[in-house]
């Protein structure tokens, strides 16, 4: 193989990616893949002396740089909106994304029987996320803590827990599927246990 083709292949690696980044419904996701693609782009450019094309991809990495860094430390305004079991709305939520619940949390049940705490979460008026839980005195056991694609930059997890005091729980434990969720639960502190995972609120 040609150090030319090489080089040719690093283009294309770049603009694939640039390219794929559009397919996530994750606007954080978007804009990391973007960067990745667009600095990889920006350096082939260099390589051929493509200096039009550099500077575009350049500021390309410094907007999705601002973007991730306002995502990062921005705060979202958020509803929390307690709701009771046999809320029309959220089994209509629950029924919406069923399809995209079972492949976030594989082998969940989810036992509505169980639950004793439901909560919807909003952001201008718009239901993004959705919370179940158990409450036995002051601890929690979180049987679902889902949030639609574009939320998922952790900072509906910080919203709830934010809240939750004012609901009298002070301890957050979690014993289901972890598969997808180590460093979300790891980011909000949450702490492994022998059965799954818990947090001191």
């Amino acid at each position: 193989m040609t150090k030319e083709l090489l080089i040719e292949l690093f283009g294309y690696l770049g603009s694939f990616l640039v390219l794929i980044s559009f397919l996530m419904t994750s606007v954080f996701k978007l804009r990391v893949i973007n960067t990745i693609g667009s600095v990889i782009f920006m350096t082939y450019a260099l390589i051929i002396k493509s200096y039009p094309t550099a500077v575009m991809n350049f500021c390309l990495v410094l907007i999705n740089l601002r973007f991730l860094w306002k995502m990062r430390r921005g705060s979202k305004e958020y509803e929390f909106i307690k709701v009771n079991g046999d809320d029309k709305y959220m089994h209509h939520l629950l029924d919406k994304y069923y399809s995209d619940i079972k492949v976030c949390f594989p082998g969940i049940n989810i036992d509505l029987e169980n639950a004793n705490r439901f909560y919807i979460i909003g952001h201008e008026g718009k239901p993004v996320g959705i919370t179940l839980g158990h409450k036995e005195d002051s601890e929690m056991e979180i049987l679902l803590d889902y949030s639609i694609p574009e939320y998922r930059d952790f900072s509906i997890g910080q919203f709830l827990i934010s809240k939750l005091p004012n609901e009298g729980i002070y301890t957050l434990t979690y014993n289901g599927p972890d598969e997808n969720h180590t460093a979300y639960l790891n980011s909000l502190g949450f702490q492994k246990t022998e059965k799954g995972y818990e947090m001191k609120l």
